[in-house]
């Protein structure tokens, strides 16, 4: 790790010491299913939806109980209702019908559920299992952009500077302070630059101060 990476990362644990994921959930099972709503979607609004789905329908077995139609008049709110309903029945089903009705608790292995993506299934062996791993989302791909950290042009070539970069065991840490300094400080419109403790680390900060 270069000594910027190292004053960029230092600099993001002393803002954030106390980072941590923002979803409410009680198993694996739960957060499973919170990622998946939580696509191009408030987290804040995603608790709002689960505190109520959750009380009846926090199991598979459950979840495919409910059917389609009920879980998208459960779900509306959070957008996109119709794929995310899809993509967490396909889910339950593969859970219950590959694995014993228990969330897999390795990245290969959430990675076969169908209508689970790379974001997800990093987020679920990353919080729920303790893992290792990166999951980048629209603040970790716009902050580690504009930092210099990883550039890319894709999620995935972010993911893949991000782990070259990083020692493994920060990781997980890495993406939740990434987070909160997107939602706090480098917002997508109207970044808070000038107050921002990380300026003088910052790429997108130096390539534009002066205009």
């Amino acid at each position: 790790m270069d000594k910027n990476t190292k004053d960029i990362l230092d600099g993001l644990a002393f803002l954030y010491p106390d980072a941590q994921p923002a979803l409410h959930f009680k198993s694996p099972y739960e957060l499973l299913v919170a990622v998946i709503l939580s696509a191009q979607c408030t987290d804040e609004r995603v608790n709002k939806v689960t505190e109520v789905l959750f009380r009846e329908h926090n199991t598979p077995e459950k979840m495919l109980a409910l059917g389609q139609e009920e879980l998208e008049k459960y779900i509306y709110s959070c957008g996109f209702y119709h794929n995310k309903a899809a993509h967490i029945l396909s889910a339950s089903a593969d859970i219950l019908n590959k694995f014993g009705g228990e969330v897999p608790n390795t990245l290969e292995q959430l990675k076969t559920l169908a209508g689970v993506g790379q974001k997800t299934a990093n987020v679920v062996y990353a919080v729920a299992f303790g893992g290792d791993a990166i999951a980048v989302d629209t603040h970790v791909f716009r902050v580690s952009n504009r930092l210099g950290l990883a550039e890319g042009k894709t999620p995935q070539k972010v993911e893949e500077k991000l782990c070259a970069v990083l020692p493994k065991n920060v990781w997980s840490k890495a993406h939740h302070y990434l987070i909160y300094h997107g939602r706090r400080v480098c917002h997508s419109q109207r970044p808070d630059c000038i107050n921002c403790t990380l300026n003088k680390l910052c790429k997108f900060y130096g390539n534009t101060k002066g205009n």
